[in-house]
């Protein structure tokens, strides 16, 4: 359906509600509350969790945020718990032990520790397998629940507690993985990269193709985090907003094989505005660090003008 905000966010009930333990100016639960509002009401979800900041937030028994059906499971197997799950369900239905009528989907949530690292073993698997169900990454750079350690997201030069900023690393020293185009090289229909931005128009319009697309969706959206990246509570909007407007997270999708970049900024901003506001590059603007903003925005614009070069091979190939 078309995004009408009224509608979505103040009429339709949230399946992700309020009293979860997450940290103020967290990015994760309104990914999650919009993405499942993008659900239609009479459909069902089963929802799996691998562990993280999310699932021991929401999910402390007996309480829970979640109001569909959910399973907490580890790091390195969400993708195959719910690959499994869903499994399951279309054999009970051929059995006959679940009505025609049924309408079930599934989604999965992980981190970027369970989904870049940990577990895009189990993640790769149920993409290749082909199962029906929606991998959703709520990235936020790091392993934030337990101590704010490095992953394969957290970008070059952040100071994290596992690649510490000082005399003698300038903070971690790679370059961040490009999970979204990992998952578009295993062929899916529909690959999209999102963010809490605009309305959230973006998000829930790329939530609600993802879960009614038929196979494997996988749907990557910035979660930043206050505690991590050091910007204050209140400023998580306006975070959101400077990664797309620098074109730090571009905001895209890529359906069956055919590249659509959904926002082109009419400027676009230095990083040094998306990089400023947080701590965890405050050494970056020291003096004689210059060169690390320079190699920053290298990388930055080298992978928007690779994207931008994808789109338009996807358009002259049509």
């Amino acid at each position: 359906m078309a995004y009408n905000m009224k509608e979505i966010v103040a009429e339709r009930p949230s399946r992700f509600t309020s009293g979860h333990r997450m940290c103020a100016g967290c990015g994760a639960p309104p990914v999650a509350r919009m993405i499942l509002r993008a659900l239609k009401p009479e459909d069902h979800a089963v929802i799996a969790n691998a562990t993280g900041c999310m699932e021991v937030s929401s999910f402390i028994y007996p309480y829970t945020s979640w109001t569909d059906s959910y399973i907490h499971t580890a790091f390195e197997c969400t993708a195959a718990t719910l690959s499994g799950v869903e499994t399951a369900y279309h054999s009970m239905k051929k059995q006959g032990k679940l009505p025609e009528d049924n309408h079930t989907k599934f989604i999965a949530f992980g981190g970027d520790g369970g989904t870049y690292d940990i577990g895009i073993q189990s993640l790769s698997g149920a993409m290749e397998r082909g199962h029906d169900l929606t991998y959703v990454c709520y990235d936020n750079g790091a392993y934030m629940n337990t101590g704010i350690q490095r992953s394969s997201a957290t970008p070059r030069f952040a100071d994290t507690t596992t690649s510490p900023a000082g005399s003698v690393i300038p903070g971690k020293m790679q370059s961040r993985k490009d999970l979204t185009e990992i998952m578009e090289a295993h062929h899916l229909p529909y690959v999209a990269q999102t963010i809490a931005y605009m309305n959230f128009k973006d998000l829930y319009e790329k939530a609600e193709k993802a879960i009614y697309t038929e196979g494997p969706t996988f749907l990557n959206v910035l979660s930043p985090c206050p505690r991590g990246w050091g910007y204050p509570t209140e400023d998580l909007m306006q975070i959101n907003k400077l990664a797309v407007e620098t074109c730090y997270w571009p905001l895209y999708e890529v359906e069956n094989g055919k590249y659509k970049v959904n926002y082109k900024p009419a400027k676009k901003l230095p990083i040094e505005e998306f990089l400023k506001p947080q701590k965890r590059f405050k050494h970056m603007f020291k003096p004689g660090n210059e060169w690390m903003i320079k190699e920053f925005q290298e990388e930055v614009d080298k992978r928007w003008q690779a994207l931008l070069d994808l789109e338009e091979m996807s358009n002259k190939a049509e």
